[in-house]
């Protein structure tokens, strides 16, 4: 999530002029074919939407929505996100259509960055909003779910920050003659699991690449900390093993990640992971991988989870809101703190519970990660400790910005001082111009994940299996190669896909759901996501930014049942926030005309 699936940020418009009222798809096509060309009534509110020229039905449905009820809707369409960005960084919009999916599966992640104030992606001061964001966070699931009603009530009832449109489906399609139909996962929160998938034919492992495909070339950065958006969430998450995981229902797990197991410490204040010995760092020789000879280790963690909660590690830092919990990293040699120690909620010891399930209990514990060895029960454990009460730290860990990168490499790349970056001279770790094809070609890369990316073009990424991933479990890699091909428009996916170019699609569009089923060749699989559509509003120099009845008036022109109508009724499902995919708290927008007469009266009359 993702921002998608995806971070995925996704964002969409269309220029179309103003015209009837739009409620099926052939209504959507048509007015998409045959734009009004009346004009514009002189009465009406002026309002800009800012957004990227995908996304035509959703934007003929607002635009249409706005319009009759007393809008003059003018378009500010981009052609891509970098443009779309630059043109929300100087204010030229009123409403930007924007999408947020929520890829560790708790809530605090689905407000944080985006409405709190200095959140990654917040352009929003509000002291309200902070404070129930804040308070929700320290809460049981019970008690927050009111807490996070109340959120919302401020966030769109009594302010419209927002106007909430929809929940999506997440969606992939792959094609079944090629894959394990039993390999390929769809989780509800986390990325597309790399090492899970298998072709149907085995004896192609290590001579067949798996083939998958992404709209995004231009990767924000492979320092998982950089970046969090659907240009890298599912490399990242590839690249860089995790202290935890999430499992396909959102279920907090250590199956998979670094630690063999997890527990809670008595107060909800420490957190201790028990570390496995067989994964090793990855690198890039000659365009092609080879294990480093250097094990992921404690040392790593302790450097990745600081570094992560460090707004002023790496210039341009944009996920340390997510990681501002933690307090304090460090590893445990001294037995006599697990043994002491709780688990909360449960008499047992921390010990025992780091201990279950493993064929060796600990006899020793040990700060160098060469010394450790599973078999001979000596560990490495780590112990977290948040600055106040916060389990949904663990979902934070899950995330792909937690990813455990080298210390040793890391430090050797980022020699520059961060307060006097010059991205003219300043090469960071994990810039994509070091494994783009060319002079500038050098990877630095070291990866903890099960694949390490060797190169890309402005084609395709190639990536390559870790030879020093889990070797010998369940998690170690199936398949040796892996390339991703950028492919912009759902149309050309979908036919590289069909033809065989491709072997999965990830995110297929509901527009699409109807070929994919009719082509016995390919499996579409579907669960309701936890990626909300929403209109956002800009928060300076436009009259939005001052006038509560003007965003109100936005607010309830937007009618869900007609978008609903226009899906299906099935492949959409009423939003009232970001938080509706997770938190069931009753709010619900009705559109309501005289509302928004009431509120651009109102609005007129301060003018």
């Amino acid at each position: 999530m993702k921002k998608s699936s995806l971070l995925l940020l996704v964002l969409s418009l269309v220029i179309v002029l103003a015209g009837c009222n739009v409620t099926t798809k052939d209504d959507a096509q048509q007015n998409q074919q045959e734009p009004s060309d009346t004009a514009a009534d002189t009465s009406a509110v002026n309002i800009e939407l800012l957004g990227m020229s995908s996304g035509e039905s959703d934007i003929n449905i607002i635009r249409d929505q706005l319009t009759k009820n007393g809008f003059n809707v003018k378009l500010n369409l981009q052609p891509d996100y970098g443009s779309y960005k630059a043109q929300q960084d100087a204010g030229n919009y009123d409403v930007a259509l924007s999408s947020w999916t929520t890829v560790t599966g708790n809530p605090d992640y689905a407000v944080r960055s985006l409405f709190k104030t200095g959140g990654d992606y917040s352009i929003m001061s509000d002291e309200e909003v902070d404070k129930l964001i804040d308070q929700a966070a320290t809460q049981t699931p019970e008690d927050a779910a009111e807490t996070y009603k109340q959120l919302e009530q401020r966030l769109v009832t009594d302010k419209a920050y927002i106007a909430p449109l929809y929940i999506s489906l997440k969606s992939q399609a792959f094609n079944k003659d090629v894959l394990d139909e039993n390999s390929v996962r769809l989780s509800k929160s986390r990325s597309l699991p790399w090492e899970a998938v298998d072709f149907k034919d085995q004896s192609k492992r290590a001579s067949q690449p798996l083939i998958l495909s992404q709209s995004i070339s231009e990767l924000t950065s492979l320092d998982p900390i950089k970046g969090n958006d659907g240009s890298i969430n599912i490399i990242n998450t590839n690249m860089n093993v995790r202290l935890i995981n999430l499992t396909d229902d959102d279920k907090i797990t250590s199956e998979g990640s670094l630690s063999y197991n997890h527990a809670i410490g008595e107060g909800n204040s420490e957190y201790y992971f028990i570390l496995r010995d067989d994964i090793n760092f990855a690198k890039i020789t000659n365009k092609k991988a080879e294990d480093s000879g250097e094990r992921v280790g404690a040392d790593d963690v302790i450097f990745s989870m600081n570094r992560a909660k460090d707004k002023n590690s790496v210039p341009d830092h944009r996920t340390y809101t997510l990681h501002e919990h933690i307090n304090t990293v460090e590893a445990v040699t001294d037995m006599s703190v697990l043994e002491n120690t709780k688990v909360s909620g449960s008499g047992d010891s921390v010990k025992n519970a780091l201990e279950a399930g493993l064929d060796t209990k600990i006899t020793s514990l040990v700060n160098d990660k060469n010394q450790a060895s599973t078999k001979d029960g000596k560990y490495q454990v780590i112990k977290l400790t948040t600055t106040e009460p916060f389990p949904q730290v663990l979902n934070y860990l899950a995330h792909q910005s937690a990813g455990i990168v080298s210390k040793k490499q890391v430090e050797s790349i980022n020699t520059y001082d961060v307060e006097k970056f010059d991205v003219n001279k300043d090469i960071p770790y994990g810039d994509q111009n070091t494994v783009t094809e060319g002079d500038k070609y050098n990877n630095t890369l070291y990866a903890s994940g099960p694949y390490i990316l060797s190169s890309k073009t402005d084609y395709e990424a190639t990536f390559f299996k870790n030879p020093g991933y889990m070797k010998g479990t369940e998690h170690e890699p199936k398949i040796e190669q892996v390339k991703m091909r950028f492919i912009k428009d759902a149309d050309s996916t979908l036919s590289a896909l069909r033809s065989g170019e491709i072997h999965l699609y990830y995110g297929v569009p509901e527009t699409k759901y109807d070929v994919v089923k009719g082509d016995s060749k390919l499996k579409l699989q579907t669960i309701e996501s936890n990626a909300v559509s929403y209109l956002l509003f800009n928060t300076k120099n436009r009259d939005v930014a001052t006038s509560d009845d003007l965003r109100r008036a936005v607010l309830y022109s937007i009618n869900q049942d007609e978008i609903l109508t226009y899906y299906n009724n099935n492949n959409k499902i009423k939003a009232y926030s970001t938080v509706s995919p997770i938190v069931k708290t009753g709010n619900e927008l009705v559109a309501d005309p005289a509302k928004v007469k009431e509120f651009l009266s109102a609005y007129k009359a301060s003018k």
